[in-house]
């Protein structure tokens, strides 16, 4: 099959795809032919994609300055601005959410005809339809009504938001995304208007994979983005009715967690439609940790920030150290937040047990820092990602963690779960772990079976190719518009069966009728 991988190089969950996980998938289904499209930012140069086997990167400068081009002439300004004004009162006015999908849609059609949507987009004709529109009686003026400032900014990043909609990529040709026979977007966000795109021109479906939704991190975002309220309330609607498109639009979603999952059916996620695949990494096959320290130890890492809640393993170790004096407690990770550290090193001090407090900054590896203790903590008030709690378990180190987002689900039964912003229970829980050996020893064994049958690369290229061929079987040829010339994959079953060697060209495959091949299939 041909298969196009879109990932965001802008976020670090779509960067850190493409250097490890989609490296995974991509050595993991060598009978695959797999290319790369992923958007960067205008003004950096493109960082290497560190995926080896990839036929082909195709890459689009997303964030920053405009690319060049011509505007479009004054009979298709009128075309492009209507279809612009139905994207911005969709984003605006709460009961024309239905026109977001054609709006965008009708743009992407336009932009494809005369390459002038960036130019149109980064106007003033566009930004006389986005304040017009924006300040239309009925709109959604929640976080304020607009200024001109507003209206600026806020075209402004609409526009680098959409940018994809004239991206090069949706011809027919073996580069482009109309060729491909699915899609696989690695991050969700802007990454899926590609997909959305190729769906919707030739009938190409497409995979959804989230590790951290780009929608709740738009949203933890623009807490603190640096914009007016009503800047932030447009771009989280676009991104929100964005996620919803995609979500339903997308023939298979693959969550990374049962937690996300529900995340996802919230959005309009089908569940009939959702499988969730963890996220595999190579540490299953790492030594688990050597011998404990000889005081009993406490390990913490993470960013020092206050969702991380390091304070509450503070005055949880206070107590501990109470009750046993020889206790220690190392703290590794770097500030997340300005002054946090001191505010740390504070609290110890305040509380009696600067003595017995380690911050030891960046550890070489996590191996390194689950090694250094006895028992690991995490004390977090929110735990979206089950990466770096798998990587602890693997460690074979017994975990206390509190009860907060995928924790129980990654945990199970092989750890202690504690309610967030409790130092007493936190402390008891550490207590009867330090307390007993064989039933520190007994649950960190357990803990590292359980990560390694959850998070082992082989379960997970096993299930996306059987996500894969389930899905082209339903979706056997393209483009399946009327009129139009049915494409073949690029090698047909038999090659695989056969266990040939060399692939036989796809203008000497079979042509089937797609029915015809899904009544074979």
């Amino acid at each position: 099959m041909r298969i196009a991988l879109l990932t965001e190089g802008t976020l670090t969950n779509a960067q850190r795809g493409e250097g490890g996980w989609c490296g995974r998938l991509v050595d993991g289904l060598p009978e695959h032919e797999f290319r790369l499209y992923r958007l960067l930012p205008a003004d950096r140069p493109a960082p290497p994609t560190g995926v080896r086997g990839l036929h082909g990167v195709h890459e689009l400068p997303m964030w920053g300055r405009r690319p060049g081009g011509r505007g479009p002439t004054a009979l298709r300004r009128r075309a492009y601005a209507r279809a612009y004004g139905e994207l911005v009162r969709a984003l605006v006015m709460p009961g024309e959410r239905a026109g977001f999908g054609p709006a965008l849609y009708r743009l992407a059609e336009l932009g494809r005809e005369d390459e002038a949507l960036p130019a149109f987009l980064a106007s003033g004709h566009a930004h006389r339809v986005l304040e017009r529109v924006w300040r239309t009686p009925g709109a959604d003026t929640a976080g304020g009504q607009p200024l001109v400032c507003d209206v600026l900014v806020a075209a402004d990043l609409l526009e680098q938001c959409l940018r994809p909609l004239s991206a090069p990529w949706y011809g027919t040709g073996a580069a482009g995304l109309g060729g491909a026979d699915l899609c696989h977007v690695v991050g969700g966000g802007p990454a899926a208007l590609p997909a959305l795109v190729a769906r919707e021109l030739h009938g190409v479906p497409f995979v959804v994979t989230e590790h951290g939704l780009h929608l709740r991190e738009q949203y933890r975002g623009y807490r603190s983005a640096p914009y007016r309220w009503p800047v932030r309330a447009l771009l989280l609607s676009f991104f929100r009715q964005l996620t919803e498109e995609t979500y339903r639009r997308a023939a298979v979603l693959t969550p990374g967690s049962e937690y996300d999952r529900q995340w996802q059916q919230r959005c309009g996620g089908d569940p009939a439609r959702t499988r969730i695949v963890h996220e595999g990494t190579t540490a299953t096959g790492r030594p688990a940790a050597g011998k404990e320290p000889e005081a009993p130890t406490l390990v913490w890492a993470g960013a020092l920030e206050p969702g991380r809640d390091p304070e509450l393993a503070l005055h949880a170790f206070a107590r501990v150290r109470a009750e046993l004096p020889a206790a220690r407690l190392r703290v590794y990770g770097e500030e997340g937040a300005p002054g946090y550290l001191a505010h740390c090193r504070a609290i110890a001090e305040r509380l009696g047990v600067e003595d017995a407090v380690e911050f030891a900054g960046r550890p070489d590896g996590p191996a390194a820092a689950w090694e250094s203790g006895s028992v690991v903590v995490f004390s977090a008030l929110a735990q979206r990602s089950p990466r770096l709690l798998a990587d602890a378990m693997l460690s074979g180190r017994a975990v206390v963690a509190t009860e907060v987002g995928v924790t129980r689900e990654v945990l199970g039964p092989t750890g202690l779960l504690v309610p967030p912003r409790s130092p007493r229970a936190l402390a008891t829980a550490c207590l009867a772990l330090l307390n007993d050996h064989e039933r520190r020893s007994r649950l960190g064994l357990a803990g590292r079976l359980r990560a390694q049958e959850r998070f082992a690369v082989e379960p997970v290229v096993g299930a996306f190719r059987e996500i894969y061929l389930d899905l082209v079987s339903r979706y056997p040829a393209f483009p399946a518009r009327p009129g139009t010339q049915a494409r073949p994959f690029a090698r047909p079953a038999e090659y695989w069966v056969a266990g040939g060697t060399t692939p036989a060209p796809a203008e000497q495959a079979p042509r089937a009728a797609g029915p015809a091949l899904a009544e074979a299939l």
